[in-house]
Formats: C-alpha cells, structure tokens, sequence
C-alpha cells in the first residue's frame, strides 16, 4: 500500500467534500490524505462539532475550509452539491452512516448518477499474495442480478486500469468452478464470461465460475484441470454477493494480515467509504485509490 501511496500523488491534490468529519479518526485521516498531498478537503459539517473534534484530538485544521451545515443528512447533501457545481472532485465518508451519505448521491434528481450501477471495490494488499486483489462488490448491491453485475465487473475493470493494470483478469468466483442450474451464481457467472466475449464488458479477461482457490492459486488450478487465461493468477474477484464479499475482504484483513483500501465507483466521481474501524493506513490508501481513479477519469474525459 505504501508504493501505491507514493505514486498516487497527483500533480494537483483533488479537491474532496468530506462529509461529517465530526470525530478524530475520519478528520484524521481528511488530514493525513492533505499532508501527503492527495487531497485538498472541504469539511462539511457542523461548524462547532468539526472544530471541538478538531480541538479534543490535537489536529491542527488551521487554514482548511469549513462549508458548515446543521447536521449529517445535511451534509452529505451539501457535499453532493458541491460535486454538481464543479466544486469537488471527490467524496469522502466521514462519522455518519453509509446510508445517510450515499442516499443523496443516488438520487434520480440532483444526485450523481451515471448510466451505469454504482459499485464498492475493495483493494487489497495481501502479504502471500503476489499483486493487488481487488474485490467486488462488498458494500453496495446486496443481491446483484445479471444487469448489475455486467456494470460491477466493468467497473472494476476500470479501477484496475487506473491502478496501472493494463489487462486484468477477473474471476467470476462462486462456490463451485462448474456451471450447475442448482446455483444461479454460476449460469450468471458464465454468462458474463460471455458478455465480455460479445463486447458488452471491455478491458479485461474474464473467467467463471471460478472457485476461491482456483482463482487466486495455480496449484489448485492445475489439480483441477483448470485451462485458463485467469485462474490462479486473478487481479479482481467478482463475488456472488455483498454478504460473501464482505466477509472474504473482512477475513483477509483480519485472518491473513491484509491492507485494504475501498472505494465506490460508477458515480460522477469516486467515492471513499471509510469505517470507524479502518486504520489511518487504510484511510490513507482509500484517498490514494480515489486519486488515481479520478486522474484516470480525467485521463478518459479527454481523450472522448
């Protein structure tokens, strides 16, 4: 995570909405992402509360701007707002809910909508794995159907582009690495294998169904008779759904040593979900993640 770090640095720090920032671990990390040159933040909150956590945990935020609301809810719509007006090219989550901030941001009037779903990525930086692993979709769509996982997987592919992988291989995973009707993971698994064959999912390679173990290892792909272009040596897993994503990402943290960063693609603009249990590593790599998708945006936008 560190040399992810390091590189992302843009040449002009993006300006952030950081909504609620209320407490010592999300101003924080807003002011840890500044010093290290990735963001410039707009704290958008309640004036007082923003001002005594500032005070009660010994965090300097002289010269930072304070776009002062009543409370959370209307924070995380004044922020959306910002977004709009060309304000920010960024949010970040501070001490509210998830649902208290992404509710504005997917509103079908004034919100950030794009034509395509929007979706969490979690970017991993596990020790015995031997690249970044990026997981999806671990805290947005619940139960994903076909539609949804087409633009899942699209922006993952994405995000891996930006992240300087020139053509990910993704892995479909599921339970079982054969297409069975008994699970409807793996037909739909196997139909988004044909998706990106006909082009309605570009930039990548993908497989599935693929199994958790031979789609990260190659040992348990060549003992499977697994021939493929992704199994053993995936980038991004594409799980079933939020609930198997988010334990695989949790347990990776928490079991294997991990370091994880997320982010929410498929809006306007990126969007870093933080948790109150997050390190101030991950915090820090959370912003790094955003700025180089957003660099890579901006990349796309020109070249269109």
């Amino acid at each position: 995570m560190h040399a992810l770090i390091a590189r992302a640095r843009p040449s002009q720090p993006m300006v952030t909405a950081v909504v609620h920032p209320v407490d010592a671990a999300s101003l924080g990390g807003a002011i840890e992402a500044a010093q290290h040159g990735l963001i410039t933040p707009l704290l958008v909150g309640p004036d007082a509360r923003i001002r005594a956590a500032a005070e009660a945990a010994k965090i300097d935020i002289t010269g930072m701007q304070i776009v002062s609301t009543r409370h959370s809810d209307a924070a995380a719509e004044r922020a959306v707002a910002l977004v709009r007006s060309g304000e920010a090219g960024a949010l970040m989550k501070g001490a509210l809910h998830t649902a208290e901030l992404m509710t504005p941001v997917v509103a079908r009037t004034g919100g950030l909508r794009t034509a395509r779903r929007m979706s969490h990525v979690f970017v991993i930086d596990e020790p015995t794995y031997p690249r970044l692993l990026l997981v999806t979709d671990a805290a947005i769509n619940i139960y994903p159907d076909l539609e949804t996982k087409r633009d899942i997987v699209q922006n993952a592919a994405d995000l891996a582009h930006a992240l300087g992988i020139e053509l990910p291989r993704i892995a479909v995973v599921c339970a079982v690495e054969t297409v069975t009707a008994k699970l409807q993971s793996t037909c739909e698994a196997a139909a988004l294998c044909k998706m990106a064959d006909r082009g309605q999912i570009t930039g990548a390679v993908l497989d599935g169904p693929l199994a958790f173990d031979n789609a990260v290892s190659p040992q348990a792909a060549r003992a499977k008779h697994i021939c493929s272009d992704v199994a053993g040596q995936a980038d991004v897993l594409v799980v079933p759904d939020l609930e198997s994503g988010n334990m695989l990402a949790k347990q990776l943290e928490y079991l294997a040593s991990a370091q994880l960063a997320g982010v929410v693609l498929g809006a306007r603009v990126p969007i870093m979900l933080t948790s109150r249990a997050d390190s101030a590593l991950s915090r820090l790599a959370s912003a790094a993640v955003a700025a180089l998708y957003r660099q890579w945006q901006l990349e796309q936008d020109v070249i269109r």
